[in-house]
């Protein structure tokens, strides 16, 4: 019995909500571990659809517990928006099946003033303006408000006084008013009687139910190429993504991984700034991203859209130790007379097999492409390996050769019943 890390291995937006829906049914527990509520995972249940950005996926379904992991940084006031929104729709959320880690970072008013203005700068890198970097650079600085300080508020003011220190600095070099202490405090006391009673010690509790057995998936945000040390930095999230960081991120060893899940679209997409060197500005790229539905659960922005880049996700299979993937959106590709796949990079007159780590060359490399003979028999819906056109196979194939990985799953519409199963991660 193998506990699950599903993690992206593109710049995110890969499908995940979809396979960490499917593969929840198998689990008893689903845990983010880190990120916060820029993350978007949408879910389509019997034909209701629930877009979440915080919580677990698992949290829709009945008799799973949902964990927030310490690698998280939590908006109070966004998840208590996001329970409240799920309740209208007919989800319960209690302490029964949310638990959050006491030793969260949170994310106040000032981390999303901060990210905002910074954004409307000139050295912006094309953030949600949620609070969640400026948030992780309070954790690094020991200086955070973490949920486990709100159980004590007459000692939260010491605490307060040490984080405006830094963040008044800094408002005055932006010539802002400085925050006053109140406020804050205000802005805590008034969440967290309803925050509170989710607060836990995960890392124990996690390490209880793992050793009575039960499966864990934990369920990444993002992708790896946004990974704070291994994406293309600096247009990268302000957490680590890869597989990794779900031991630290939920207070469990690495021992306790025992499969990574690797999610790709058949394609590539990326939300932001930063380099994407298979990038079609052009009809292709609007049409696949039109086919695709290919606009932000969190934003609404618009997705950049091009071929798959086998470079990139062969280093995400390496950074991220991934065991398998699951290729998402096949049927995008559906009718398309040619599919190009990027196989490699020109940069200086030299070919190369890797994205380089330098912020210039990056932006620089030039794609090798191999051009795959497109399908015309649909592949939408398809629930079996022989409902697939053949060279809708031969491209499949193709993109296992080409990054070193098997394809353990296969999605073919956003209906969690479309999905092909080759290999179960949780037997894996």
């Amino acid at each position: 019995m193998a506990n699950v890390v599903v993690v992206g291995s593109q710049w995110g937006d890969e499908g995940k909500g979809k396979i960490v829906d499917w593969l929840s049914e198998q689990a008893d527990i689903v845990v983010r571990f880190q990120g916060g509520h820029n993350a978007g995972h949408t879910l389509v249940i019997d034909g209701k659809t629930y877009k979440l950005s915080l919580l677990p996926s698992g949290v829709v379904r009945k008799g799973k517990l949902s964990v927030i992991g310490n690698g998280v940084v939590l908006d109070p006031h966004a998840l208590l928006e996001e329970i409240d929104r799920l309740g209208a729709q007919g989800i319960t959320v209690t302490p029964d099946n949310l638990q959050i880690a006491e030793n969260v970072a949170l994310i106040l008013s000032l981390h999303r003033e901060l990210d905002a203005l910074r954004e409307s700068a000139a050295t912006r890198i094309g953030t949600t303006k949620r609070g969640i970097g400026p948030a992780y650079e309070d954790k690094v600085g020991r200086r955070a408000i973490r949920l486990m300080d709100l159980k004590d508020l007459p000692a939260l003011n010491g605490k307060i006084e040490r984080l405006l220190a830094h963040h008044n600095a800094l408002r005055r070099g932006l010539d802002l008013d400085p925050i006053m202490p109140k406020s804050i405090y205000d802005e805590l006391a008034s969440v967290a009687p309803r925050v509170l009673p989710y607060m836990g010690s995960v890392w124990s509790l996690l390490d209880e139910k793992r050793r009575e057995g039960k499966r864990i998936l934990f369920e990444g945000a993002q992708g790896a190429l946004l990974d704070v040390d291994h994406g293309t930095y600096p247009f990268v999230t302000s957490s680590n993504t890869v597989a990794a960081q779900a031991a630290i991120g939920s207070g469990l060893g690495p021992s306790a991984i025992g499969y990574v899940l690797g999610i790709c679209k058949a394609y590539t997409t990326r939300v932001g700034d930063g380099p994407f060197p298979t990038e079609q500005d052009n009809a292709i790229g609007h049409a696949i991203g039109d086919r695709g539905r290919e606009f932000g659960t969190v934003t609404g922005r618009r997705r950049r859209c091009g071929w798959f880049d086998a470079v990139l996700v062969r280093q995400a299979v390496r950074t991220s130790g991934i065991n398998g993937l699951a290729l998402t959106k096949l049927d995008v590709l559906d009718g398309l007379d040619e599919i190009k796949i990027c196989v490699g990079y020109r940069l200086g007159g030299q070919q190369i097999d890797y994205l380089p780590a330098s912020e210039h060359a990056q932006a620089e490399v030039e794609p090798i492409y191999e051009i795959a003979e497109g399908w015309r028999d649909r592949t939408a819906s398809a629930r079996s390996w022989v409902d697939l056109p053949a060279q809708a196979i031969k491209y499949v194939r193709r993109v296992e050769e080409l990054v070193g990985c098997p394809v353990a799953l296969l999605s073919t519409s956003p209906e969690r019943e479309d999905t092909i199963l080759m290999l179960n991660p949780f037997e894996g």
